[in-house]
């Protein structure tokens, strides 16, 4: 293809100047590989300057025949919009054909919760006499506890747990530094998780430093806490669509049903916007809906 040279261009860009995560950039490379996949399609192969709005509002025709989610759609034209304004940004092109293209319409979709007795589930279902257990529960504790995103915590260090004032830093999207409390019994189970456990672990050479480990001594890889909260789920019963994303999820949302300041959350979950913490907002519905029952004169 004749953009090779340029996509590894908007690779660097990424990485160097906007310290996007290898997985955030490699998801920004996806959504052009299916603009490339469309034009193989049609065994076309333009340069850059021959992409044309006409060919991308087709492109996203494609998308959507293929049966591609509304979701999905936006999130490649998101991709292929950052690519173009890079393109344009290094004067390859001068006029951008992505400019007039519009996502489609997203309905914003609640995220899964779980309560705090399906949480009590998924820890106590965790077997602490073997090796792995202790961590699990020190795993589980901490993804609600402090409401971390799955890479914060594979990336999660010792040398960045501050016990004595009950915080932990993390690495969150961006390389952005943030501080986040972190309560009792996390500490506690992440103690006895260092003491007992990890102590006795045989520790690939760069590892030393990162927290949760697996049994080859080396940091655990996102899929295997994915792996962990799918397996805890079936384990309890609980039928809910669950993801280590559905501890963040709850974390916030608990917050925000016990009155937290939006602001405040917003810090801790690592949010640029605040209207992406917003989304919780919706937890209260139904205690508003009792209070103005009970309360207002006229309900």
């Amino acid at each position: 293809m004749l953009w090779q040279s340029y996509i590894n261009g908007f690779k660097s860009y990424l990485r160097l100047e906007r310290s996007l995560s290898s997985h955030s950039v490699d998801a920004y490379l996806g959504d052009i590989d299916k603009l490339i996949q469309y034009y193989q399609s049609l065994d076309a192969e333009p340069k850059l300057t021959e992409v044309t709005v006409q060919d991308l509002k087709t492109f996203i025709s494609w998308l959507n025949e293929l049966g591609m989610q509304a979701s999905s759609q936006a999130r490649i034209i998101s991709g292929l919009k950052a690519f173009f304004a890079f393109l344009m940004l290094e004067e390859v092109i001068i006029i951008d054909p992505t400019a007039l293209i519009e996502g489609p319409k997203l309905s914003r979709t609640l995220p899964d919760t779980l309560n705090i007795h399906e949480i009590n589930r998924l820890i106590d279902a965790i077997d602490a006499s073997k090796p792995e257990g202790m961590r699990n529960k020190a795993i589980i504790e901490v993804l609600y506890g402090c409401g971390l995103r799955v890479t914060e915590l594979t990336e999660l260090k010792i040398s960045n747990i501050y016990a004595q004032i009950e915080f932990i830093k993390v690495i969150g999207k961006g390389n952005k530094e943030r501080l986040i409390p972190i309560g009792g019994e996390a500490l506690k189970l992440i103690d006895i998780y260092l003491k007992e456990i990890r102590v006795h672990a045989s520790i690939k050479k760069g590892n030393e430093d990162f927290l949760f480990l697996n049994r080859f001594g080396a940091k655990l890889s996102r899929i295997s806490i994915f792996n962990l909260v799918k397996s805890l789920a079936v384990l309890t019963g609980i039928k809910k669509n669950i993801s280590p994303h559905t501890l963040r999820h709850s974390f916030a949302t608990h917050l925000i049903e016990g009155g937290a300041d939006l602001r405040a959350v917003q810090e801790m979950l690592g949010h640029s916007s605040i209207t992406t913490t917003e989304i919780y907002t919706h937890i209260d519905r139904d205690y508003l809906r009792e209070v103005i029952t009970q309360f207002h004169p006229r309900a």
